[in-house]
C-alpha cells in the first residue's frame, strides 16, 4: 500500500518571536502561505523601520504559490504584504476587514494586479490543493479567525490570535462548535498562538473596558486624548460610544489611526454619527471638555501623534495641564522604555496620565492558559506545533500540551525554515529553506545587512574621523591636507592638541615614502587607519571610525 503524501509546515517567521508572523503549508507541488507579518525593530538596527521575513523560498518557487490567507489584520501578520506580494504575487483571502486594510498598503507601495477574496466565518475556499475553512475568534480586532485547512495528508488547524470572550463587544463569540467540530473529524496537526502562554486562568472581557473608560469620561474636565492600536476597532467603538455618551466630539490624530479609522467606517466596522466627528482643525471650536483625541503613540513610537504632543513637536497639538491622557495599551517587549519616556514627558506637561498599571484601560486580545487548554482539548490533534511566542513561550507551550496527554514526541518545538513533514503515519524534521529577517529603511528594501548595521552601531558609539589631502603623485607632494573633520567624536575647538597630532602622523606616513605609486594608495590608507587608531586610543581610550581620503592629481 502506497504511503500517504506528506504534508511539509515550513514557518519563516512567529517562532521563536512575537511578530512577523508567516508559515508555509506545502502539499505535493501547491504552496499555501498563511499570514505575511513584520515586525519592530531591535535597539540595534540603527535607522530601520521594519523587519520582514526572508522569501527567499517563496521566490524561488512562486509558481507553485496558490494563494495568501490571512487570520486577522494586525502589523504582526500583515505588515509584510506590500513587499511580499510584488514579489510573489498570488490571490488573497480574508475578512473584510482584513483585506481592507491590506489594500491601504499594497496602494502606498503601488502594488496592483493582486485578486482579493473576501470571505465570511465559516466560509471555505478552495485554493490548489488545499481547502480552507475560516472559523471566527475573539481577539483585539474585527474579522479575525482561526484556519482549518485540509488537504490530502489530513486537517491542520491555525488558531491564529485568539482568545475566549463570553461576552465581546460585536456580540460574536469565538466559534468552539466548528474547532470541536474539526476535532472529532481527527485532526492531525494544531498550530496554536503562545503568547500568553505565561499566565493562568483565562484573559479578562473586552467589555471590562468600557466600564472602565465611562468611568474616566465621567471624572474628565478638560480633553480626552487616548493612545491606542488604531486596528483595536472594538475598543475604539467603546472609547468612542462612551465619549459621545458624555456629550463628546471624536477627533483621529495619526496617519494609521486616521486612516484605518477610515477604512473601518466605510466598511461598518466602526460607528460615528457624522455630526459627532472633527477634523484637527475644528478643534478651537470647541471647549476642551467636549473635545475626545484619539491618536497613536500607544507604545511610544517616536513619531507617533502622542509623542509629538507630548513634546511639543506636533504642528497643531500640545499636551495641557487641565488633558487627561489614557494609554490603553501593553508595551510590546522590548518598547518599555520608548513608553515611559513619553509617560515621564505627559507628566512634566502637567496632564493627568493613565496607563494600565493604574487602571484597568487594557485586556489583551490573547489566550491565557485555560483558553488554550480548551482549544487543545476540542481540537485533539495527533502533532503540535506550538507558534506565535519567543522560545520560552514555545516551550512552555509545549509542556502543557504534554500535561494534556499528548505524546512528547508529538510535539515539535519550531525552527524557523525548519522543513517539519507529517502525515497520519509519521512526522519527521527533514531540512531547512533559507530564512531570516529582511530590514526595510526607506525606500530600500534588504540593502542593509549587518555590515551596513556595524558601521552605524561604530558610528553612533565612536564617531568619525575623515582625513583628506590631495596628492600629486608626478611630483611626489601634497597639494594640500591633511585635513581632518571630525564628527561626533571630539568637539574640535577644546581638542585641537589631538586634530593636530593627527595631521602630524599623517604627513609623517607620507613623508615616510621615496616613491608612490598608484597601487599603494590601499596601503598607505591602511597604515594610516592603523596609526591613527593606536595613537587615539592610547590618548583618550576611544575607538573612532577612520575614514582616509586621498585625492589623486597625478
Amino acid at each position: 500500500m502506497a504511503q500517504t503524501p506528506k504534508l511539509k509546515i515550513i514557518p519563516l517567521g512567529g517562532v521563536d518571536e512575537i511578530g512577523k508572523n508567516m508559515t508555509i503549508l506545502e502539499y505535493e507541488d501547491d504552496i499555501l502561505v498563511i499570514d505575511c507579518g513584520s515586525i519592530f525593530p531591535s535597539d540595534d538596527m540603527l535607522g530601520i523601520d521594519l523587519v520582514i521575513p526572508d522569501i527567499s523560498y517563496l521566490v524561488a518557487n512562486r509558481e507553485r504559490v496558490r494563494g495568501y490567507v490571512f487570520t486577522h489584520g494586525h502589523e504582526d501578520h500583515i505588515g509584510a504584504t506590500p513587499y511580499i506580494l510584488d514579489q510573489v504575487p498570488a490571490p488573497i483571502y480574508g475578512t473584510r476587514l482584513t483585506l481592507g486594510l491590506i489594500d491601504i498598503k499594497l496602494r502606498e507601495h503601488g502594488v496592483s494586479g493582486v485578486p482579493f477574496n473576501t470571505i465570511q466565518p465559516r466560509d471555505e475556499v478552495k485554493i490548489g490543493a488545499f481547502s480552507v475553512k475560516f472559523i471566527h475568534v475573539n481577539h483585539s480586532i474585527p474579522g479575525a479567525c482561526a484556519l482549518i485547512i485540509t488537504c490530502g495528508a489530513g486537517i491542520v488547524v491555525h488558531s491564529g490570535d485568539f482568545k475566549i470572550d463570553y461576552t465581546p463587544v460585536d456580540g460574536h463569540v469565538t466559534d468552539l462548535s466548528s474547532l470541536a467540530a474539526a476535532g472529532d473529524r481527527g485532526v492531525l496537526a494544531l498550530l496554536c498562538e503562545s503568547t500568553n502562554i505565561e499566565r493562568s486562568g483565562y484573559t479578562m472581557s473586552e467589555r471590562k473596558i468600557g466600564e472602565t473608560f465611562i468611568e474616566q469620561f465621567r471624572n474628565a474636565r478638560g480633553r480626552v486624548i487616548v493612545a491606542m492600536f488604531a486596528s483595536n476597532i472594538n475598543r475604539l467603538q467603546q472609547v468612542i460610544d462612551s465619549a459621545i455618551r458624555f456629550g463628546r466630539k471624536v477627533c483621529f490624530v495619526g496617519r494609521s489611526m486616521v486612516s484605518v479609522s477610515q477604512v473601518a467606517m466605510d466598511l461598518g466596522e466602526l460607528i460615528i454619527p457624522p455630526d459627532d466627528l472633527l477634523e484637527i482643525d475644528d478643534l478651537d471650536n470647541y471647549p476642551d471638555d467636549e473635545i475626545l483625541i484619539m491618536t497613536t503613540g500607544s507604545q511610544g513610537e517616536p513619531m507617533s501623534g502622542l509623542t509629538r504632543m507630548a513634546f511639543s513637536e506636533h504642528r497643531k497639538l500640545q499636551i495641557k495641564q487641565s488633558d487627561k491622557v489614557i494609554i490603553s495599551a501593553t508595551p510590546i517587549p522590548g518598547n518599555e522604555k520608548f513608553v515611559s519616556r513619553v509617560i515621564n514627558q505627559l507628566y512634566r506637561c502637567g496632564a493627568d496620565v493613565i496607563y494600565e498599571a493604574m487602571a484597568e484601560v487594557h485586556v489583551s486580545g490573547h489566550a491565557c492558559q485555560e483558553e488554550i487548554k480548551l482549544m487543545h482539548t476540542l481540537v485533539k490533534p495527533k502533532y503540535f506545533i506550538p507558534v506565535h511566542g519567543e522560545y520560552r513561550m514555545l516551550w512552555q507551550h509545549a509542556e502543557l500540551a504534554e500535561s494534556l496527554g499528548m505524546k512528547r514526541e508529538n510535539i515539535l518545538l519550531p525552527v524557523m525554515g525548519q522543513v517539519m513533514e507529517m502525515n497520519s503515519e509519521e512526522v519527521s524534521i527533514t531540512g531547512t529553506v533559507p530564512t531570516g529577517e529582511v530590514l526595510i529603511d526607506g525606500l530600500g528594501i534588504g540593502d542593509v545587512g549587518n555590515v551596513v548595521l556595524r558601521d552605524r552601531k561604530h558610528l553612533s558609539q565612536d564617531g568619525l574621523i575623515i582625513v583628506a589631502m590631495a596628492f600629486d603623485r608626478t611630483n611626489g607632494i601634497l597639494i594640500s591636507g591633511p585635513d581632518v573633520i571630525s564628527r561626533g567624536f571630539v568637539y574640535v575647538r577644546e581638542n585641537e592638541d589631538i586634530i593636530e597630532s593627527t595631521r602630524e602622523i599623517v604627513r609623517g606616513i607620507i613623508a615616510s615614502y621615496d616613491h608612490i605609486e598608484g597601487t599603494d594608495w590601499p596601503s598607505i590608507k591602511n597604515r594610516i587607519k592603523d596609526e591613527l587608531h593606536r595613537y587615539i586610543y592610547e590618548k583618550i581610550k576611544r575607538n573612532p571610525m577612520i575614514l582616509p581620503i586621498i585625492v589623486d592629481l597625478g
